[in-house]
């Protein structure tokens, strides 16, 4: 009995800590991940991403371009057959909160031909997404990536919040009221 009360005392103890440690961000993800977003994993601590360039139709860019912004940045390729139905929804999620202050950035990775993404993207009927490429997946590796496709949520610094490994309804109930939700937590809320 007595080590009944003190496993249930450390367990309330344990929980009540992790709720503190929790800021408003983490909190606004683990709420609204839901069954769509079952997989999305939510990080203790924000995580830095590399500073990589990456090609752009016309020239270069980088995430530095986002600062400021909740980005859900999306790693794919034109033969990834679980990133076409992604795509529709990333595009529906990037339809209805893109603006100043959030973006949906697709990047492509490894050996994809700028001809074959558009052809993928008037496939999947999608042209409110950026055509970024990372054709050596330099920041693809630098952040773990290794299958596709896998999503990241980007705070407003750039730093990675949660990642979802594998495909998503991005425009699931979930999805845009944890998007609205982080869209309307104070700028430099994510961790406490």
């Amino acid at each position: 009995m007595k080590f009944l009360k003190l496993a249930l005392l450390y367990t309330g103890l344990m929980l009540g800590a992790n709720a503190a440690l929790a800021g408003p961000m983490q909190e606004v993800i683990a709420t609204h991940k839901g069954e769509a977003l079952k997989g999305l994993a939510v990080h203790g601590a924000p995580r830095p991403l590399p500073e990589a360039e990456f090609d752009a139709p016309g020239g270069k860019a980088g995430l530095e371009m986002y600062r400021g912004q909740i980005v859900v940045l999306n790693f794919w390729a034109v033969w990834c057959a679980p990133c076409r139905e992604e795509m529709a929804t990333l595009s529906a999620l990037e339809a209805e909160f893109g603006g100043e202050e959030f973006a949906v950035v697709t990047l492509a990775t490894g050996p994809n031909a700028l001809p074959a993404i558009d052809k993928f993207f008037a496939e999947v009927a999608v042209d409110n997404l950026p055509k970024y490429r990372d054709p050596r997946s330099v920041l693809a590796r630098g952040a773990g990536v290794f299958g596709l496709p896998v999503t990241m949520i980007l705070d407003r610094e750039g730093r990675e919040l949660a990642r979802l490994v594998g495909p998503a309804d991005w425009h699931s109930e979930a999805a845009r009221a944890l998007v609205a939700g982080l869209i309307a937590a104070p700028a430099g809320s994510d961790f406490r």
